[in-house]
């Protein structure tokens, strides 16, 4: 009888870890998808892996500091309390999210205030007041809605524009989850209105 349950025990053990090793290895092809797409848009490399104490995926080409991560869980954490005002429910945990942190294109805005933005591809900017020569600057830009994943610039100050960044990037994936008519009607900006979508 103990040899018996030793060998259910053995067995219950490996088919566990080969559970553990398949989701691994899921995980694995998903994020090599997340990163090739973040360096295709950015052309930088994310050598560096981090979590937010609240457990944000962060992929970045320096690691990010414990101020830097604090910023990123309290925009995640303003979006959930907003979403929830608004009646939302899925995509309100901080582990749903990945995001990416590239080297600013730029580190101040016309006005020249500080304001770190990558440079991403005009698409249907082009043309438009916004468009720089076939990019434009940009605070973030999703990039994949399943996972949640996103790219924002680096920062070395001003981390409450990281939270603002954040929560306005996460309107996005949240609107896209749970009010995808609200969505369509705000996903594009080059047709007017801006962030904060949900109030």
């Amino acid at each position: 009888m103990n040899k018996l349950k030793f060998l259910l025990q053995i067995v219950f053990v490996l088919a566990v870890s080969l559970v553990i090793f398949q989701n691994a290895e899921a995980q694995s092809r998903v994020d090599r998808i997340l990163i090739n797409e973040a360096e295709r848009i950015t052309g930088d490399d994310f050598p560096v892996y981090a979590e937010t104490p609240k457990g944000v995926r962060v992929f970045g080409v320096n690691q990010p500091n414990s101020k830097m991560l604090n910023a990123i869980d309290q925009g995640f954490t303003d979006l959930f309390a907003v979403a929830r005002k608004n009646k939302y429910s899925k995509r309100l945990n901080h582990s749903d999210y990945t995001i990416f942190i590239a080297r600013a294109d730029r580190t101040k805005d016309s006005n020249k205030q500080y304001s770190p933005d990558i440079a991403v591809p005009s698409g249907q900017y082009a043309g438009s007041v916004y468009d720089k020569g076939g990019f434009i600057y940009a605070a973030g830009m999703v990039l994949a809605y399943k996972p949640c994943a996103f790219v924002i610039a680096e920062h070395t100050k001003d981390l409450q524009r990281v939270s603002n960044v954040v929560r306005y990037e996460g309107e996005h994936l949240i609107l896209y989850h749970n009010d995808r008519s609200r969505y369509n009607k705000t996903a594009d900006h080059s047709t007017g209105g801006g962030h904060p979508i949900l109030q």
